[in-house]
């Protein structure tokens, strides 16, 4: 009979307990840790005060591609790309640590964060699984997230080229352009 060692179920619930606060759907825990089903449920309703929401996790890699979203995903991934590298630590508490900066850096510009934790967690899942990439802009030198067929010697970014209506209205993570 295995044993299981309570430090690493005390991480497990430390780590659930940290993605539940950030607003991770159910899926997301169910896939990060090694808890059950049940005990993840429990755990939810504990921390959260509620159940947890029913329904698909969102699957489209065309809402990265959207203006706003974009400029996002990117912020995040950029983020997560430089702790991949600098730091030693599990895939999932990299995402867990560049999405907090990532929420610090949009709430420090006064932004509304369109990224939920969920989106950033498939996000890192679409970029490991070829399904999205990062191109560097032909203008601005950033890196964005893209379609893996994009052409990148001619990809401009959307801050450098942004759609004709941006910025016009104060809308949920508008970005003001001067």
């Amino acid at each position: 009979m295995r044993t299981k060692s309570l430090l690493t179920e005390a991480k497990q619930i430390e780590r659930a307990v940290t993605l539940i606060n950030l607003g991770a759907r159910l899926q997301v825990l169910e896939s990060e840790t090694d808890m059950s089903y049940e005990r993840l449920l429990r755990l939810y309703k504990e921390v959260s005060g509620k159940s947890p929401s029913k329904g698909q996790l969102p699957f489209s890699t065309d809402w990265f591609m959207t203006w706003q979203p974009n400029i996002h995903a990117s912020l995040f991934l950029n983020i997560h790309e430089y702790l991949n590298k600098a730091a030693e630590i599990d895939e999932i508490d990299t995402v867990i640590k560049a999405y907090q900066l990532y929420l610090e850096q949009t709430q420090s510009q006064g932004l509304e964060p369109l990224l939920s934790v969920t989106r950033a967690w498939r996000l890192v899942k679409f970029i490991d699984n070829g399904m999205l990439t990062m191109t560097k802009c032909s203008k601005c030198a950033g890196h964005f997230v893209t379609h893996p067929h994009e052409v990148a010697r001619h990809f401009v970014c959307g801050l450098c080229n942004p759609p004709a209506r941006a910025g016009k209205g104060k809308a949920a993570g508008g970005i003001q352009m001067h």
